[in-house]
């Protein structure tokens, strides 16, 4: 009998998270959002690991299948998609974000004013995540509907 309460308990504590979870979904509807990276890492690429898990709670309170997630790179930006060259815990995170949807774009300007190859540079870029200008990127997604946010 004790066993059947211990998984009565059990069932009602995962139905009550799947509430939860459903609740929060209710609160927060559909969300279209760009995220603004034009800043250093710092030590350790803190500031963008910061960042990065910054979308990775949004879309944990959400749900991915509830976002459109865009992350626009410009100026030091860039830095994050270089370093994770190098850094695994950051390629673990932009892997792992990709995975859930999220659209890591790229600024032209910077990469020709900078002179850095998006091949050999930076991190999993490829042609179609390169956008001619970062800022006109922001401002066009934000006509788009997305809410801006800078981590």
């Amino acid at each position: 009998m004790t066993g059947l309460f211990a998984a009565l308990a059990l069932l009602g504590t995962m139905l009550a998270g799947t509430a939860a979870v459903a609740q929060d979904a209710d609160r927060y509807g559909t969300q279209k959002v760009v995220y603004h990276i034009n800043y250093n890492g710092g030590e350790d690429d803190r500031a963008y690991r910061g960042a990065l898990r910054n979308v990775q709670n949004h879309i944990n309170a959400v749900g991915a299948e509830n976002m459109e997630i865009q992350v626009v790179l410009h100026g030091n930006g860039l830095g994050l998609l270089a370093n994770a060259k190098t850094n695994e815990n950051l390629q673990a995170q932009v892997l792992s974000l990709r995975g859930q949807e999220v659209n890591f774009v790229v600024c032209n300007n910077t990469l020709r004013g900078r002179e850095i190859s998006y091949q050999d540079d930076l991190f999993e870029v490829f042609e179609d995540h390169i956008v001619p200008s970062g800022v006109a990127e922001l401002s066009r997604l934000q006509l788009m509907g997305y809410t801006y946010i800078k981590p």
